[in-house]
């Protein structure tokens, strides 16, 4: 492996950092977006029982808080259980965009690299190219076309080798935040009907 990154020249350096920094981005957006620790099952049910008997104290709500990203939506309808419906679900709002930005954490960044690398990997190319002309033409030997051949594939090929992993797992993440979002915006709007129903 260290024979192919020498024939590749500098450029795959670049490359390299790029994709250790994606593959780090990728395991730990695989290991925090866990639907049981975004959206614990049970939390819901617990959440309306607090509410049914009348127990909201301050230090339920922080418990409720530092639960999960659900807890933090469902904390925000809680501190306003008194409130008309329409206070209720702008606080839930504020809570859930917040929320949504933490889910997003890193996705800016695995994006960038997985549209980045073909570039990074074209600028191999180019660099590559570079050196095969920049060789003098009469005295060019077979081993500086060879290398600046193996340059410029090289270069290429790892660059296609980042960016496809890369935005496969940027588009999943993607669809799963959106996904994690839509369903904590389900159950708050929920549990604002239990509340106001019950007040009828």
């Amino acid at each position: 492996m260290l024979a192919i990154f020498q024939a590749a020249g500098w450029p795959i350096w670049l490359l390299l950092i790029a994709s250790i920094v994606a593959l780090a981005l990728i395991i730990e957006r695989l290991l925090y977006l866990r639907r049981a620790k975004i959206l614990p099952r049970k939390l819901f049910d617990e959440v309306v029982q607090v509410y049914r008997s009348g127990k909201i104290t301050p230090d339920t709500v922080a418990k409720l808080e530092d639960n999960s990203p659900l807890g933090v939506v469902l904390a925000a309808a809680l501190r306003n259980v008194d409130a008309p419906r329409e206070v209720m679900k702008e606080s839930i709002e504020e809570a859930g965009s917040g929320v949504a930005h933490t889910l997003e954490r890193f996705l800016t960044t695995l994006g960038t690299i997985a549209t980045l690398a073909p570039l990074m990997g074209l600028f191999g190319t180019v660099i590559g190219m570079i050196e095969i002309f920049a060789s003098p033409g009469a005295t060019a030997s077979n081993s500086a076309l060879s290398h600046g051949i193996s340059v410029a594939l090289y270069n290429t090929a790892f660059g296609l080798a980042i960016a496809m992993p890369a935005l496969i797992f940027y588009r999943h993440f993607r669809a799963l935040v959106d996904s994690f979002v839509i369903d904590m915006e389900q159950q708050a709007v929920k549990f604002v009907d239990i509340v106001h129903s019950g007040r009828k």
